[in-house]
């Protein structure tokens, strides 16, 4: 569905003047959304997470975690799919307000691709380099957007996600490989440059807030300089008609599974290019091992 139909179908959530903000700029935060029951068991959920790691001593498909990892003092960068970690995750984004928010968006279908817990641990948590998410999953429309839910208040000294207004109207899109061919997750310093970075946008909010931005938005996080951590729950969906060209870099069992409406008979196709990704039938680390240079990806063809 294209935006202006989108619009012409009454909100379940949100007000058309948010909708018509995303459209425009790409992005949404929205606070105070999620109730508190939900937070308790998000946060318990993951407080058992941060208790697993513990045993892990390099990361795997499951715990990413940063250099100085330790037993007695975890810092993790990610948990990828944390759906298949513990139940309440799942059972959030069936039941919770946040695939009706998403369906205000991308139409009355609505389809779960990943999910993932990003971490910015307390004092020097990793920056996040302005890169955008459709490169690393290309689908054969535009609609997939990232929801993050902030599980703990959120202020600008943690790091929290920084958007470019706008940016998601860009063409063409910037490449995210280098000049060498190798991928590299992120914008090169040139294409940084020709950002208008004094207008991005710094996202903080109080638990139970929300971000979404679309899968097109240039987006990054800073370094988190604070003495407390941020957790961020990170989802995305897209419409029912939006069908992926490439593996999943981190599928799971629910991949494509529907959460509002019903399947598409039909994919939908935005005639607008996007670059293919490296070929993750490999394996795929994190895009924090990859913006730090900690492994290499090179485009397969």
């Amino acid at each position: 569905m294209t935006p202006d139909q989108i619009l012409s179908v009454p909100p379940r959530v949100l007000t058309q003047k948010q909708r018509e903000q995303y459209f425009g700029e790409g992005y949404l935060l929205l606070e105070r959304v999620i109730s508190e029951e939900w937070l308790t068991r998000l946060r318990g959920a993951t407080d058992e997470l941060i208790e697993r790691s513990r045993n892990i001593t390099k990361s795997d498909k499951v715990f990413d975690l940063e250099p100085g990892h330790r037993a007695d003092n975890p810092r993790l960068r990610r948990v990828s799919n944390p759906v298949e970690q513990h139940p309440a995750y799942w059972e959030f984004i069936n039941q919770s307000v946040v695939p009706d928010i998403v369906a205000d968006l991308v139409g009355n279908d609505v389809k779960f691709h990943h999910s993932k817990l990003n971490f910015k641990w307390a004092s020097g948590g990793e920056e996040v380099k302005w890169h955008y998410d459709i490169g690393f999953w290309p689908h054969t429309n535009y609609s997939p957007l990232t929801i993050g839910t902030y599980l703990y208040d959120c202020g600008l000294e943690q790091g929290p996600l920084g958007v470019m207004p706008g940016s998601h109207l860009m063409e063409p899109l910037p490449s995210q490989y280098d000049e060498n061919g190798k991928w590299t997750g992120s914008l090169s310093d040139a294409d940084v440059a020709k950002l208008d970075l004094p207008r991005a946008r710094y996202l903080a909010g109080p638990a139970g807030s929300i971000t979404l931005h679309n899968c097109r938005m240039m987006h990054s996080s800073k370094r988190n300089e604070s003495d407390l951590g941020r957790p961020l729950l990170l989802y995305t969906l897209s419409s029912a008609d939006a069908f992926p060209y490439t593996m999943n870099p981190i599928r799971s069992k629910y991949d494509q599974a529907i959460l509002r409406g019903k399947i598409a008979e039909f994919a939908q196709h935005d005639p607008r290019p996007c670059r293919m990704p490296p070929d993750w039938s490999g394996g795929y680390s994190s895009i924090f091992a990859l913006q730090q240079r900690e492994v290499d990806q090179v485009v397969s063809m």
